[in-house]
């Protein structure tokens, strides 16, 4: 169960909770970059699931940083914390979110119901 060698350093390695879907999803994300300085972004989803997402961002940011992203279909908003920093690209860093609380019906898809710990179901 000790796969951690096999993980990239900057990821808070945790199991994975739910299903991943690998879908471009429109978000917008604001927050302050590790300067401090306050930024707001388009961006678009690599990979969603029930509890966070993968997305691209052209802004310096430290793990465990906080954002919110915006879901521009919904104008719904949700508070994330940064869980992983991958490789850059012309697109920007592959940024890890993680939701700070429950938002199954924030990407708009429906997650199975597998993908809710019992004890989240209220």
């Amino acid at each position: 169960m000790h796969d951690s060698q096999d993980m990239p350093e900057t990821e808070i390695t945790r199991e994975r909770r739910s299903s991943r879907v690998f879908t471009r999803i429109p978000v917008r994300a604001t927050g302050r970059n590790i300067e401090g300085r306050k930024f707001r972004a388009k961006s678009q989803t690599i990979v969603i699931n029930a509890h966070g997402g993968l997305i691209y961002l052209n802004e310096p940011l430290e793990l465990g940083g906080e954002l919110v992203l915006t879901n521009p279909a919904t104008e719904e908003e949700q508070e994330c914390r940064i869980v992983y920093l991958g490789d850059t690209s012309e697109k920007g860093t592959r940024v890890g979110v993680e939701f700070l609380s429950p938002s199954p019906h924030f990407w708009g898809i429906e997650f199975a119901q597998q993908d809710w710990p019992s004890g989240n179901l209220s």
